[in-house]
C-alpha cells in the first residue's frame, strides 16, 4: 500500500483516528501523548505517508521558505566561480539557520514567471545575461534584493567598482614616470560587451550609458589612465565573454603579441590576471620587471601565485551574507561595502 497517493483525510480514515490527530502528529506534538504519537508517525511511514501536503500549506499562506538566487549567468558556469561560490556560501550561511532554503536560478531564462509563485522573494547577484529579467524583477511585488547593480526601490548590496578599478590601476603604474612614454598599457575586459566572442572592444561599441560593473571597472580603468597623461591605444581593450583561464589566456596571448607589446595588464578579475601571467611566463616575460598585472576579486589563488597577483579585495562571502539580512530584514537600503588593494609582487 506504499505505493497509494495517501491524504491527510484517507490516512486517518485507514488508521482509524480523526484528521486532526493525524495533523498534530506531524505538526503539533505536544497535543498527543509520545506514545500515541510514535504509533501515528511509525504507521504513517510504513504506508509512505510523510505528512500534510507542505505545498498546498504553502499555498494557504502565502509563504514558501524558499529564496530564487538569480544568478548572472548559466548555474553550470557560475558555481564554478570562486567569487560567485564565496558569494553563495555567504547568503547560505545567513538564511540556511532561518530554515529558509535557496533556489538557484539561471540569468539566461526567459522569466521568472515559472517560479514567482512559490518562492517567497529573490536575490539578484549580478545584472543577469537575459536583460528581460532585469523588467520583469522591476515589476514585482515580491522582496528583491540586487547585488553588484541597482534597480529603483529595490534594496541593493555593492562596492565602488569605479573607485576600486581606479586604486588598483593606480598601483600598476607606481614607479612609471608620469608621462606616456614609457607605459604600454592594455585592459583584458569581462563582458564588456554582450557577446560571445574574444574581440578588441573600441568606444563606438560600447553603450552611451551601461551600468554593469564591467562598465564601471572600464571608466576606473581610464580614468587612472588618463590621470597620468597616458595614451592607451584604440586597440588595447579586449572583451572576454567568461573568466575562466581558457578564454582569458586567449585573450592575453593576442594582447602579449602586439607591437608594441604592453607592460603594463589591467585585469577585471583576478582569473583572467592568473591566465594572463601564466601566458607572460609561458612567453619568457618577466613579472614585474617586463609587465606588471592587476586583478580584481582576491580570491585565493591570487594570493598564492608566484608572483602574487595586486589585487582588489571585496569580501564576497560578506556581501552574501549582507544581501541575506536585508532580505530577512525586508529592508529597501542601498549598502555599499568597503574593499581593500591588496598588493603582491606583480606590481
Amino acid at each position: 500500500m506504499a505505493d497509494k497517493k495517501w491524504t491527510l483525510k484517507s490516512i486517518a480514515a485507514h488508521l482509524g483516528v480523526s484528521n486532526a490527530t493525524v495533523s498534530n502528529a506531524f505538526n503539533r506534538p505536544d497535543q498527543l501523548s509520545k506514545a500515541k504519537r510514535e504509533e501515528i508517525l511509525a504507521a504513517c511511514h510504513e504506508l509512505g505517508y510523510f505528512g500534510p501536503n507542505k505545498a498546498a500549506r504553502s499555498l494557504r499562506k502565502g509563504t514558501f521558505n524558499i529564496v530564487a538566487l538569480v544568478l548572472p549567468d548559466s548555474v553550470e558556469y557560475m558555481v564554478s566561480d570562486p567569487v560567485a561560490s564565496s558569494f553563495m556560501r555567504g547568503v547560505a550561511k545567513v538564511l540556511e539557520p532561518q530554515g529558509i532554503n535557496l533556489l538557484l536560478f539561471s540569468g539566461n531564462a526567459e522569466s521568472v514567471n515559472d517560479i514567482v509563485d512559490f518562492v517567497d522573494g529573490f536575490i539578484c547577484y549580478g545584472r543577469p545575461r537575459n536583460t528581460k529579467l532585469i523588467t520583469h524583477l522591476e515589476a514585482l511585488s515580491k522582496y528583491v534584493v540586487t547585488v553588484d547593480f541597482e534597480l529603483d526601490n529595490k534594496a541593493s548590496v555593492n562596492i565602488n567598482n569605479h573607485e576600486a578599478a581606479y586604486t588598483v590601476a593606480k598601483q600598476a603604474f607606481t614607479g612609471f614616470e608620469t608621462t606616456s612614454d614609457n607605459i604600454e598599457a592594455a585592459i583584458l575586459g569581462l563582458r564588456l560587451l554582450d557577446t560571445e566572442l574574444i574581440c578588441r572592444v573600441y568606444d563606438h561599441h560600447l553603450p552611451e550609458l551601461n551600468t554593469s560593473i564591467a562598465h564601471q571597472r572600464l571608466a576606473g580603468f581610464r580614468e587612472a589612465i588618463n590621470e597620468l597623461g597616458v595614451v592607451i591605444a584604440d586597440d588595447k581593450t579586449w572583451n572576454i565573454p567568461e573568466s575562466s583561464e581558457r578564454y582569458a589566456r586567449i585573450a592575453a596571448k593576442e594582447a602579449l603579441n602586439t607591437s608594441p607589446r604592453p607592460n603594463v595588464l589591467l585585469c577585471m578579475s583576478d582569473l583572467i590576471a592568473l591566465a594572463a601571467a601564466r601566458e607572460a611566463q609561458a612567453q619568457g616575460i618577466n613579472i614585474p620587471e617586463e609587465l606588471k598585472i592587476v586583478g580584481f576579486d582576491g580570491i585565493d589563488e591570487a594570493a598564492l601565485f608566484q608572483p602574487a597577483i595586486t589585487t582588489i579585495h571585496q569580501n564576497s562571502e560578506n556581501k552574501g551574507q549582507q544581501a541575506a539580512e536585508l532580505f530577512i530584514n525586508k529592508e529597501k537600503q542601498q549598502v555599499m561595502l568597503p574593499f581593500n588593494l591588496k598588493l603582491g609582487q606583480s606590481t
